[in-house]
C-alpha cells in the first residue's frame, strides 16, 4: 500500500467501519511510518474528510461546541430525564449536595423531592429557581457574574463562597468526556468553578448523555480518576464505557 490514494482510501474505509482510527493501528495495518500516517491524516482533515484527534482520527468532531442552554435543553430530552432519575439514588444520607449547571442537572433538580431536609448549593439560576420553594430543600445560590450561555454564575465571587463550604455529593455536568483529556466544558471561566466544587465534595457524580463521550471542550475540569460515578444513557459506546471503568470510575447506564 504505497500510493497516497490507496492509503487515503484505506483510512476512509476504516473510518466508515469504526468511526475512528488510531495512528498505531494504521502503522501496523498499512506497514508505513508514523510520519507518513500523520501527513495523511492532516491532508484528509484539510479536505474535511475527517477530524484529527490525539493519536488518530475520527469521523465525528471531537471538540464540543458551546451552545446556549435554551438550545441544549431540547437535545436527548428523554435520556436526560432517565439519567436524572438514576442520579437520585446517589444522594444517600447526605444532608448537603452541589448541583452544577447544565440541562441534565436541571432535569435532576426537577425530580428532586427529598423526604428529609437537604441543602443544595448551586451556581445554576434555573436550578435555584426550580428548588427555592421545594419542601425539605434549602438553596444556597452562589453569587458572581451570570453567563448567558448557561444561566449560571462563575468567577472569583462564587469561588470565595465555596472556600467556606463542604458537601457530600457533587452532581456535575460536562460538555466532553475523553479518556486522555478527562472532563471538560466549552466555557473556560466556568471550568474554574467546577474545579473548585470538585475539591470540596466527598463524592463526584457526572451526569452526561452519550453525545458527550469522545469529545473535548476548551476548559478542562479534571481527570477521570477524580470522578467516582458517571451516569449516562444506553447509547454510550460499550467499548468506551469499559475503558472508563478500568480507570476506576463506576458507570451507571440509565434505562
Amino acid at each position: 500500500m504505497k500510493t497516497i490514494t490507496e492509503r487515503h482510501q484505506f483510512i476512509l474505509n476504516k473510518l466508515q467501519e469504526k468511526g475512528k482510527v488510531s495512528i498505531s493501528q494504521l502503522i501496523e495495518e498499512m506497514n508505513v511510518s508514523g510520519v507518513t500516517i500523520r501527513k495523511d491524516l492532516k491532508l484528509l482533515e484539510e479536505k474535511k474528510l475527517l477530524f484529527r484527534t490525539r493519536g488518530g482520527g475520527s469521523i465525528n468532531n471531537p471538540y464540543a461546541v458551546e451552545r446556549p442552554i435554551n438550545e441544549k435543553e431540547f437535545i436527548k430530552v428523554d435520556d436526560k430525564k432517565k439519567i436524572a432519575q438514576a442520579a437520585l439514588a446517589l444522594i444517600g444520607q447526605n444532608d448537603s449536595i452541589i448541583i452544577g449547571s447544565g440541562t441534565t442537572l436541571f432535569e435532576f433538580s426537577r425530580v428532586l423531592y427529598p423526604d428529609k431536609r437537604i441543602t443544595v448549593i448551586t451556581p445554576a439560576l434555573k436550578v435555584a429557581l426550580e428548588l427555592c420553594n421545594r419542601p425539605n430543600v434549602e438553596v444556597l445560590q452562589l453569587g458572581g457574574l451570570v453567563y448567558q450561555s448557561s444561566s449560571s454564575t462563575a468567577g472569583s465571587f462564587a469561588e470565595k463562597i465555596l472556600d467556606e463550604l463542604s458537601c457530600g455529593v457533587l452532581f456535575l455536568g460536562v460538555d466532553g468526556i475523553d479518556l486522555e483529556h478527562g472532563l471538560s466544558i466549552t466555557n473556560i471561566v466556568e471550568a474554574g468553578i467546577n474545579q473548585k466544587m470538585i475539591t470540596l465534595a466527598q463524592t463526584v457524580v457526572v451526569l452526561a448523555d452519550s453525545s458527550k463521550f469522545d469529545r473535548r471542550g476548551l476548559g478542562k475540569i479534571c481527570n477521570l480518576n477524580q470522578v467516582d460515578y458517571i451516569i449516562t444513557d444506553k447509547e454510550a459506546d460499550p467499548a468506551t464505557i469499559e475503558k472508563i471503568k478500568k480507570t476506576g470510575v463506576r458507570v451507571i447506564i440509565a434505562t
